[in-house]
Formats: C-alpha cells, structure tokens, sequence
C-alpha cells in the first residue's frame, strides 16, 4: 500500500511510520512524505498513492473534478492557528476578530499553497479586507517570512506557532476554535478502488490510526518522544507544544466533523475552487469507521 502523508507532527503517521503500531501489511507500506494537501492530491490523481493523510477541503476539490476517493476516517480537528509578533493584538486580547484582522489591513499574510485548509480558511475570513494573502509551498517558509516583514502574520497548522515562539516573539493572534469550529484540519483518504481491493488492510491500518490517536490523548509524553524519533528533526519539547495547541486527537467521524465539512462547499465554490454542491455521501464512506470507533467521538 502507497501511503501519502504531511510534515505536520501531531498526525499519527509518525507513529504508524515508527513501527510502535505494527499490524498485517505494516511492514509494505510505501511511505511518501508531501509538501501540502494540494500536491498531495496530484499525487491521488496520477495514482502514486493509495491513500493518505489530508484536509479535508483539497479532497474535495479533487472530488469536484471526477477523482474517485474517499474519506474513511477522521484524526484532529481544528487545526488552523493564525500567528503573528507579539506587538499585535490577539483575538484573547480583543474578543473581535474582525478587530484582530483590521490590524493587517494593507499587510500581507503567510499560508500554505492554494487550495490548502489553511488558505481556503483565511481566505474566507479576510473576505472585505484590504489583506494580501501570500502563499508558500512549504509551511516551514512562513516564519523566516514574518522574521524579514515580508508577511505580517502567518496561518497553518498548530507547528508554526510552536515554531514561531521559538524563532522570534510571537503569539497566536488567533486560535484554532475562533478561524473555523469544528474543522477537518485532516482526515484519512482513500483511492475508491483501494476500498473494494484492500477492504482488510483499511480495516487493520484504520484500527492502528484509532490507537495511534488515542495514544496521542493519553500518553502525550510518549507519542511526543516517538514522533520527534521518526521526524528527526524536532525534539520531544517541540512536538509536546504542538499538540497541547489543539488538543482534539481521534478518528471518528461524528456528525459535527461532517458538517463542518460540508460547511466548506459554499466557500470553496465562492472562491472558484470547485463549480458544484458535494454532498456528504460524496465525500465520504463510513462503513469502516463505524466498525472500529463505535464510541462517542474523543475530539
């Protein structure tokens, strides 16, 4: 099985990559690691990949155009955090976002490529703002950006305010809840035919990402240290930080995960990312899911 995934450190595949989490066919995984969500989905469309880990808006766009995928599974919710310096005010400071956002009026603004959870996020939100957004192929480039005033604030996954206050004096201006509740900042997709040849491994690695997640939950300490092991570039400090930002770890797929999904399709056609409704049979399929997590969801 070829398996897509991201640099972000809070997802279970640096645990399921670690080998801590073995199960039948674990060992033939073909792992790839993906700048972004959309270039991810560049890789679902040539067949490169059979499954992987992704915002959910990118799927959805691929889904709009004809891909045949899936979503079979949820991992975090609400992880989209705008950063900035510390000389600007945050949204625990105001209480208004829009408030907060009059501050980078005539200002340019970071986030990860075109299509990306993040960008479809702050793009709705900056909407009757006089705010340039600027968009990176790589979320690492954000915040030597902000270090040289070439953006004023960044938005992306909990990491870059992790990375942010170590590089320089920052604060999240504002956070996860407040940009978008409730937000599929990534779930497990799958190629459709992948489901109808492979429906025993989705089950086994579906029930390793069920237990990679509560891991995260419960042993915070000890997912931090395997991560940051399997990523080698980060220590356990940093990945501890990064999951205490949005703290909402599982792979159920509960009603208001769903929604708030569904919630993205007006954006997404507003934007011009996609020309039609999805609907939630289009998105997603439960059926396995429903096996392994049969519990309330733990987001």
């Amino acid at each position: 099985m070829k398996i897509g995934y991201l640099s972000t450190i809070y997802h279970t595949s640096f645990l399921l990559k670690s080998g801590k989490f073995k199960f039948q066919g674990s060992d033939n995984i073909e792992w790839t690691l993906y700048p972004t969500g959309p270039g991810m989905m560049k890789a679902f469309e040539s067949g490169e990949i059979d499954l992987g880990y992704i915002g959910l808006p990118p799927a959805m766009i691929g889904i709009s155009k004809g891909m045949r995928i899936k979503c079979i599974a949820g991992g975090h919710i609400e992880g989209t955090v705008m950063v900035a310096p510390g000389s600007y005010r945050s949204y625990k400071e105001i209480g208004n976002l829009r408030e907060v956002l009059k501050q980078f009026e005539g200002k340019n603004i970071g986030t990860p490529s075109s299509g990306s959870i993040h960008d479809v996020i702050i793009r709705s939100m900056i909407k009757g703002f006089d705010i340039n957004l600027k968009n990176y192929p790589w979320a690492d480039f954000i915040p030597d950006a902000i270090i040289s005033s070439e953006i004023a604030a960044g938005v992306g996954t909990p990491s870059l305010a992790t990375v942010a206050s170590m590089q320089f004096d920052s604060k999240v201006v504002i956070p996860p809840e407040k940009l978008w509740p409730n937000n599929p900042s990534y779930g497990i997709v799958v190629q459709e035919k992948s489901i109808d040849e492979a429906p025993e491994f989705i089950m086994k690695f579906l029930k390793a990402h069920e237990d990679a997640s509560n891991f995260i939950r419960e042993y915070p300490e000890d997912a931090a240290e395997i991560a940051a092991s399997e990523m080698g570039v980060v220590d356990k400090d940093f990945v501890l930080k990064t999951y205490t930002v949005s703290p909402h770890y599982c792979a159920s797929l509960p009603e208001d995960y769903i929604e708030s999904t569904l919630d993205f399709t007006p954006i997404l056609k507003e934007l011009g990312y996609i020309e039609k409704d999805l609907k939630k049979e289009d998105i997603f399929n439960l059926d396995f899911i429903r096996e392994i997590h049969m519990e309330n969801a733990h987001y």
